[in-house]
């Protein structure tokens, strides 16, 4: 974990953010952390960006003490798991970390709208493919037992083409990170699912 530990404090130090919007945290890995026109594409809501690259679910897990509670978000939006995947761990082991994170997320700031968002198809990790759906599946029954304010928003899917494998114009030249029509997919799918949660006008 002493790999994340400079940006961590980065996150750490932000000023708290004072407005009369509700407070929307976006938590997670690069794909977060790269979404640099995130306050500007949810105008509705204080989008928060609490992303540090090349995060794990361990990671945020790890972390979620010092950077996310001191913010008082009114949601948590979460994406990560397909770098531990990357990393070596198995599904079974993500799915582990996203129980322990929802288990500190409820202890530390009680039942807020939490939202995980499955993680994504990508052309440089087509080799976890079978990986990836297992552990969405797992998350998104695990949601489904605990229910509201437990989200899951499924954009695996609206990834793909119609041969099944992921959009290439989604993505940066890497694979890997979402290109600007990859984070225009996310944003619309994203303002729905916070009108879903009753975050915004539907």
């Amino acid at each position: 974990m002493q790999w994340y530990e400079e940006e961590v404090q980065r996150l750490a130090q932000l000023p708290v953010a004072a407005t009369e919007r509700l407070k929307v945290v976006f938590y997670g890995s690069s794909t977060f952390t790269r979404w640099l026109s995130l306050g500007v594409d949810f105008p509705q809501v204080q989008a928060i960006n609490l992303g540090f690259g090349g995060s794990t679910l361990a990671a945020c897990a790890w972390f979620f003490e010092r950077v996310v509670p001191r913010q008082q978000p009114a949601a948590l939006l979460v994406y990560a798991g397909d770098n531990d995947l990357g990393d070596g761990r198995t599904p079974e082991e993500v799915v582990l970390f996203f129980e322990q994170l929802v288990a500190i997320s409820k202890a530390q700031l009680g039942s807020i709208p939490f939202c995980f968002v499955s993680i994504k198809p990508s052309p440089a990790r087509l080799y976890l493919r079978e990986n990836i759906q297992y552990a969405n599946a797992c998350i998104r029954q695990r949601i489904a037992a605990l229910g509201p304010p437990y989200y899951f928003l499924d954009l695996y899917p609206a990834m793909l083409d119609g041969q099944g494998n992921p959009q290439r114009g989604l993505y940066e030249a890497d694979g890997l990170h979402l290109s600007p029509a990859g984070y225009a997919l996310w944003q619309q799918a994203i303002a729905q699912q916070l009108g879903h949660m009753g975050l915004l006008p539907t």
